[in-house]
């Protein structure tokens, strides 16, 4: 049987984010790529595509079905609601449509959301919450911090398997392609090369929010979220090492197990075996994340959680969600 072909365009695609959407989606055997926006190289090439960038206001959302959106918070809520005005399916890589409600995002940006009656939005983290991603019309895929912290936390929450209200400590570190194509100070080779530094620290970073609201769904029980992010030297990557305590009654040599369990159908997620510690190499340029599970003591464990943060980070997780939406095969395109 045929399957529908899908017209899509990609606002932002000159971004890491957006470039990485870009040439996933070229590969997609059911898309056809119509437009990719650039506000800074529109009139230039597309790699990967016989596309060239235009600006975002002449897109043509009449000539597309979906369109996914790595734009900046703020922008994206916009141009989703142009979208929707359009009858145009959203797939919105931004933070604009992660919280649920309108409070919580000028809680955790310092400005009012720009269409709050987009919220809440389904949250596209296929392996927590597939289900309410079928057919629907826009999807907030998730940041690259929460989407590897999650996934490293969840069997563990979702059997309540940890001590109520008791910390849950995540050391997490990221790619310097996560701070975004825009040149900065702080990012800049010189500054970061042979460096290694903390920042958002003291529950400051904008993920925290998103973490702890998911987390709440998986476990209304789960404690206080402990969150350092740091700048890694590297093009891409990204890791959550976690650190937590497990409930009476049970130890850390069944943690494994249970995540052996938990991820055993996911094509996307690998736990490798007892003993071996989940490295960026197990998952840079890849659509996968990769955890280990490492025992300290009978009640305390360490987890350690790794994902591409341009793939299933941001650009392979919005596939994915993509593929949901429309009713394909979930890995297409993405192994």
């Amino acid at each position: 049987m045929q399957q529908q072909r899908v017209r899509v365009g990609v606002y932002g695609a000159s971004g890491y984010a957006g470039q990485d959407a870009v040439e996933i989606l070229s590969q997609h055997p059911c898309v056809d790529l119509v437009f990719a926006t650039s506000g800074t190289y529109a009139g230039d090439a597309v790699p990967f595509t016989n596309l060239r960038y235009i600006k975002p206001d002449d897109a043509p959302l009449e000539s597309v079905d979906a369109v996914f959106l790595a734009l900046p918070h703020g922008v994206s809520a916009q141009t989703a609601k142009k979208a929707e005005a359009h009858g145009v399916r959203v797939i919105d890589l931004s933070a604009d449509l992660r919280l649920d409600t309108p409070e919580l995002y000028q809680k955790w940006y310092n400005h009012p959301h720009p269409h709050p009656e987009l919220l809440p939005t389904p949250y596209g983290l296929p392996e927590l919450n597939r289900d309410a991603l079928r057919g629907v019309e826009r999807i907030a895929a998730p940041g690259c911090y929460p989407t590897t912290t999650l996934l490293g936390m969840y069997p563990l929450l979702r059997e309540n398997w940890l001590v109520n209200d008791r910390p849950i400590i995540v050391d997490a570190k990221s790619g310097v392609s996560g701070a975004g194509r825009e040149p900065k100070p702080n990012t800049h080779f010189v500054e970061v090369y042979g460096n290694f530094s903390p920042y958002g620290v003291g529950r400051a970073h904008r993920h925290v929010g998103e973490i702890e609201q998911e987390m709440q769904k998986i476990n209304p029980n789960t404690g206080l979220l402990i969150f350092t992010p740091h700048l890694l030297p590297v093009d891409r990557g990204l890791m959550a090492s976690i650190y937590v305590e497990l409930a009476p009654g049970h130890t850390s040599a069944e943690v494994q197990a249970l995540y052996e369990q938990t991820y055993a159908n996911e094509p996307l997620v690998n736990v490798l075996p007892k003993g071996q510690l989940a490295t960026l190499k197990h998952v840079v340029k890849t659509n996968k994340a990769a955890i280990s599970i490492t025992p300290n003591t009978d009640r305390y464990v360490h987890i350690t959680s790794v994902t591409d943060n341009l793939r299933k980070g941001a650009a392979g997780q919005a596939v994915q969600c993509f593929n949901l939406m429309y009713g394909y095969d979930e890995t297409t395109a993405l192994l």
